[in-house]
């Protein structure tokens, strides 16, 4: 009996912190209808409140049919936004409400999260407005292989993988902790149980500012698809950190190909700086580097061995 009351209890507690959760971020996701010109409808997507006077972050395949778009929220108010800016290598875009009374989410660090954290999804999925679903963190760094329409393959780098439930309509909504702050916006359904979202730390928090700024982010671009992998003891203590970006694929015709970069490398550094997640090299690929030859120092088999690489811009 005494067994059958504490779960019931942790079935309550359960319950008391995803309910708590989605009141405090329901009032702060906007369900978007994307118009390809006038008000015909032309898609449809979530998107996350975080400035009180309009500004929404959402994810940039929601807002790439272009033309109008409008903004409701679950108290019923709906108002006209405007497309800030969008950026495709992570999936994230600004969108403005012609309104100066919204309210913002708080904003967390997905850096902090752990695997088995719980996690609350937070949409529109399907038509139905203010959905709420709730898993755990399945997996951090991630990679998402993605397309820009052009036939150019992008890869947004170190998502986190969650099993709160996703569905259409999901995408730019709001990922939260348990302490209903927002840790990551929804970008995509990988397959039954398996969602991802871009995080929300540092790396995004610059780009939003970029695109909230000049509408776009100048970046550099390697071509790589990659994530963690820890490094052999004697490398380990050699370089005085536990892993590198194993290079899992690497774009034909990209930088990285031109540099020699290979399948199974483990990049170790850029320059100077140590590098042991794809958001570590993520951050680094910033303007300044376009057209820079950079030196990638890479495990290759047993040894390290340094590569030249000249990022371009991404287009």
């Amino acid at each position: 009996m005494v067994e059958a009351t504490t779960e019931q209890e942790a079935l309550d507690a359960y319950s008391t912190i995803v309910t708590t959760v989605a009141e405090r971020v329901l009032p702060s996701v906007a369900s978007l209808r994307i118009g390809r010109g006038g008000r015909g409808f032309g898609g449809a997507g979530s998107g996350v409140v975080i400035t009180p006077d309009g500004f929404l972050v959402t994810s940039a395949h929601v807002v790439a049919a272009g033309g109008t778009a409008s903004a409701s929220f679950i108290d019923g108010t709906e108002h006209d936004v405007d497309v800030v800016g969008a950026d495709p290598l992570s999936d994230l875009a600004i969108v403005r409400a012609r309104t100066d009374t919204l309210h913002p989410a708080r904003i967390g660090n997905a850096d902090q999260l752990r695997v088995g954290q719980l996690v609350v999804a937070i949409g529109n999925p399907m038509g139905f407005s203010g959905s709420v679903t709730s898993g755990v963190v399945s997996g951090l760094g991630r990679s998402l292989a993605t397309a820009d329409g052009n036939g150019h393959r992008r890869f947004v780098e170190d998502v986190i993988q969650t099993d709160a439930a996703l569905n259409p309509g999901n995408s730019g909504g709001a990922l939260a902790d348990s302490h209903a702050r927002l840790i990551g916006v929804n970008t995509a359904v990988a397959g039954m149980g398996l969602g991802l979202a871009v995080p929300m730390n540092p790396t995004t928090e610059a780009i939003l500012a970029a695109l909230m700024r000049n509408g776009r982010v100048r970046r550099a671009y390697l071509g790589i698809a990659g994530g963690t992998r820890p490094l052999p003891p004697p490398i380990a203590e050699k370089l005085g950190r536990r892993a590198g970006v194993e290079v899992h694929e690497v774009v034909s015709g990209s930088p990285a190909a031109n540099g020699a970069l290979r399948g199974g490398d483990v990049i170790v550094s850029v320059g100077d700086v140590g590098v042991s997640k794809a958001g570590d090299l993520q951050r680094l690929m910033v303007e300044a580097r376009i057209g820079s030859k950079i030196t990638l120092t890479v495990l290759r088999g047993d040894g390290l061995v340094k590569l030249g690489v000249v990022p371009v811009e991404l287009k």
